[in-house]
């Protein structure tokens, strides 16, 4: 137990430094391309560091809440997908027949575009 709660402890003092100099690099990146690019299209004012830093953290809250994409089950398209094959294979050949008629029926078949009369 003693050696589990050391290797937690070891990586956190690695990851530590690393969120801190990625964090650093992206707001430098976002202060960047936002001087370089907004001031002559947009007529936008030029943005400190710190600005690019606050305005970084704003984005991720407001789009990426701060959660880990595609893991630990929150990429939907995945589960249903995965879900949707377990599906096919526990079907019969009767069901497929099926299956694959009412999709025909609903969406115009797979790979084929739906006649427009």
């Amino acid at each position: 137990m003693m050696n589990r709660n050391f290797n937690r402890r070891k990586k956190f003092i690695f990851f530590l430094p690393v969120a801190v100099l990625i964090a650093a690099v992206l707001g430098y990146v976002v202060m960047f391309l936002w001087n370089w690019i907004l001031p002559e299209v947009a007529h936008a004012g030029k943005l400190t560091y710190w600005q690019a830093l606050g305005l970084l953290v704003l984005c991720r809250l407001l789009f990426g809440n701060f959660k880990k994409g595609g893991h630990d089950g929150h990429n939907g398209f995945r589960e249903r997908a995965r879900a949707m094959r377990d599906k096919w294979e526990t079907m019969d050949d009767e069901e497929r027949i099926k299956f694959k008629e009412e999709y025909k029926r609903r969406c115009g078949g797979w790979g084929h575009h739906r006649n427009k009369e």
